[in-house]
């Protein structure tokens, strides 16, 4: 397998686990097919639904991989874009063929309903979107393309958007997961608006950061509701602060980001004894700023 090895032949564990961490949702979706476990009135509705999400999750978990690699100082963690990307190709392009398969083929039906529907016409727009990612992605479409492929991929962001947008427009009702997902967006995006701002983005920006997003997180589920519910959108909020009910979306966004934050901080002190610590300005500078982020600058 010529795809999980680097460049230079060895084979690459990034690149390995991403692979199959890639995986895990299309055995387990086939485990539930085989097994019985859809919904026995609309099966392909719900696979549909499930590849859809899984591939709108992917993205996402793309653009996690530049923050990481600043954040750990690991940048051989860039090994995983490609795959994770083109996995998430893979599942949006089972995802719309699953759609075909629902609606018997029927093409002039499928264009006019793309056409009519605006969550479908952004889903549409967003696989496109990664149709030419993947068809770039090769490394001979690379060298072709030059300082322009980097302009191109820059559209992951506006993928990204789009297909959490239409992840909570075809959800409709219990939008908790797509909401969820809304705000790792805040924070991923937000995360690079402040690196390419301020440079180093250090540990306190990063909490304050993910208090921000939590907010916004908690605000777009509240605002959704209200509008497409008509349940008073103070009320939803008001959820966000009772303790007897499950986590909301805004709290696995407040739990993840300051999760990562604090074991960013601990990994800055890997491989270091107490004594070799202090007095050295080279190890006040990383307890300032997350490890990784001077020496690690490229990267979407």
């Amino acid at each position: 397998m010529p795809f999980l090895r680097e460049r230079s032949g060895g084979w690459s564990p990034e690149k390995i686990i991403a692979f199959a961490g890639a995986c895990v949702p299309a055995l387990w979706l086939a485990w539930r097919v085989w097994s019985g476990d859809l919904n026995p009135a609309r099966p392909v509705n719900e696979a549909i639904h499930s590849t859809g999400n899984y591939a709108v999750w992917l993205v996402v978990t793309s653009l996690a991989v530049s923050p990481a690699r600043r954040l750990f100082g690991a940048p051989k963690l860039v090994n995983m874009r490609r795959t994770l990307g083109v996995a998430a190709f893979c599942y949006a392009a089972l995802h719309f063929t699953l759609y075909f398969v629902q609606e018997k083929f029927d093409f002039p039906k499928i264009v006019t309903e793309i056409a009519i529907r605006i969550y479908l016409t952004i889903g549409f727009v967003a696989l496109i979107g990664l149709i030419a990612l993947a068809a770039t992605s090769t490394d001979g479409m690379i060298k072709r393309l030059g300082a322009r492929w980097n302009t191109l991929h820059k559209i992951v962001y506006v993928i990204a958007i789009l297909g959490v947008i239409h992840f909570m427009m075809q959800t409709k009702l219990d939008i908790t997961e797509a909401v969820m997902v809304a705000g790792f967006l805040f924070w991923l995006l937000g995360y690079r608006l402040m690196h390419r701002t301020i440079g180093d983005v250090t540990y306190l920006w990063l909490i304050a950061l993910t208090f921000v997003c939590a907010a916004l997180t908690a605000v777009a589920e509240a605002s959704w509701y209200g509008a497409t519910t008509g349940v008073p959108a103070w009320r939803v909020f008001a959820v966000n602060f009772d303790w007897d009910m499950a986590p909301r979306p805004a709290h696995w966004v407040l739990i993840v980001g300051l999760g990562v934050t604090l074991a960013s901080f601990a990994w800055s002190f890997r491989g270091q004894r107490p004594s070799a610590r202090k007095g050295q300005k080279a190890r006040k500078t990383s307890a300032k700023a997350p490890s990784g982020a001077i020496q690690v600058q490229s990267g979407s």
